[in-house]
C-alpha cells in the first residue's frame, strides 16, 4: 500500500490510481482504494488488463451485482454488459445521466473494464456534489424535499418498447449514505426526468432544464480518453456521465459491472 499514487485529474472530479494491481489486492489496498474512491468520485486505474473473472472479483468487493431491464448481459457472465458499438443512431448514452436512474435503487457504483479502444469515444463524468454546493440558497429552499419522476424511457425505446415504461421518484437533491453530502441528481429533461412531483410538467420543465445545465458546467468535469486495460470507476450517487460516440464504425468494447445501490434520500 506505502506505493499506491493518488492523482488528482481535475480541480473537482477524478483521480488516477498508481502503482497498484486491482488481481492482487490487499484489504488495506482496497481500503485506501476506497477512501480514494470517496474523496474523487471517480478513480482511473491504467493499464490493468484485467480478465473477466478479474473484473468481477474486485467488483464483488463493493458489494452485490446489480442488473437493469432492457439491456442484454454477458451469457456466461450474467453481472458483465458488454458495451459495444451500436451506431451513433442507437446510442443511448450520448446525454448526461445517472445509471438506471428509473429504478428504485439504482446502482451504487460501476467499473468498465476497456477491451478495445477506437480514435475517440471518451467519457466524461461531472461532480453533483458541487452542481448542489453551487446553486444559489433560494433554488436550494425551493426544492428542498422535492422528488422528481425518473423514467426509464430512453432505452424502453430502444427494445421497441413504448408503453409501461418503468419509473421511480427520487429527491432532486440526494444525501451520499457514505459523505452525507448531498447532491444534485436529476436527468434528461422530458424523457428520463419527466415532472417534479406536484408539478405540472409545463411548470416542472424550465426548473428542470437550468438544473441539467447547471449540472455539467465545465469546471466540473472529467473527460477521460480511454486506453486498453484501464479501469475506471465512478460514484453514481455523486456523479452523471456522457459517453462520446465519435467513432463512426471502428469497435469500440469495454466490460461493464454495476454494484446495487439504496433508495435515494
Amino acid at each position: 500500500m506505502a506505493k499506491m499514487t493518488v492523482i488528482p485529474l481535475s480541480g473537482h472530479i477524478g483521480a488516477l490510481v498508481e502503482d497498484l494491481s486491482l488481481s492482487a489486492l490487499s484489504d488495506s489496498e482496497f481500503d485506501a482504494v476506497k477512501q480514494a474512491f470517496l474523496d474523487h468520485c471517480v478513480l482511473v486505474f491504467p493499464k490493468q488488463l484485467l480478465t473477466i473473472e478479474e473484473h468481477l472479483q474486485f467488483a464483488a468487493r463493493w458489494g452485490e451485482f446489480s442488473t437493469s431491464p432492457f439491456v442484454q448481459y454477458h451469457p456466461e457472465h450474467p453481472a458483465v454488459l458488454q458495451l459495444s458499438n451500436l451506431g451513433k443512431a442507437n446510442a443511448v448514452t450520448e446525454n448526461w445521466h445517472f445509471d438506471s436512474s428509473f429504478l428504485p435503487a439504482p446502482p451504487s457504483l460501476t467499473i468498465l473494464s476497456a477491451r478495445k479502444i477506437p480514435v475517440g469515444g471518451d467519457t466524461m463524468w461531472s461532480n453533483q456534489y458541487h452542481a448542489y454546493d453551487t446553486l444559489s440558497e433560494g433554488m436550494k429552499a425551493l426544492l428542498d424535499g422535492v422528488r422528481g419522476e425518473f423514467a426509464g424511457t430512453r432505452l424502453a425505446k430502444r427494445v421497441g418498447k413504448d408503453s409501461d415504461i418503468p419509473f421511480s421518484f427520487h429527491p432532486i437533491f440526494r444525501t451520499h449514505p457514505d459523505t452525507g453530502r448531498k447532491a444534485l441528481f436529476v436527468g434528461h429533461p422530458g424523457d428520463t426526468l419527466r415532472c417534479l412531483e406536484g408539478m405540472t410538467q409545463e411548470e416542472s420543465l424550465p426548473i428542470i432544464q437550468y438544473l441539467y445545465k447547471h449540472s455539467t458546467n465545465p469546471d466540473r468535469v472529467y473527460r477521460h480518453h480511454w486506453a486498453e486495460g484501464d479501469i475506471v470507476m465512478w460514484d453514481n450517487r455523486c456523479t452523471m456521465h456522457y459517453a462520446v460516440h465519435d467513432y463512426g464504425d471502428q469497435t469500440r468494447e469495454l466490460h461493464r459491472v454495476s454494484i446495487c445501490g439504496d433508495i435515494p434520500r
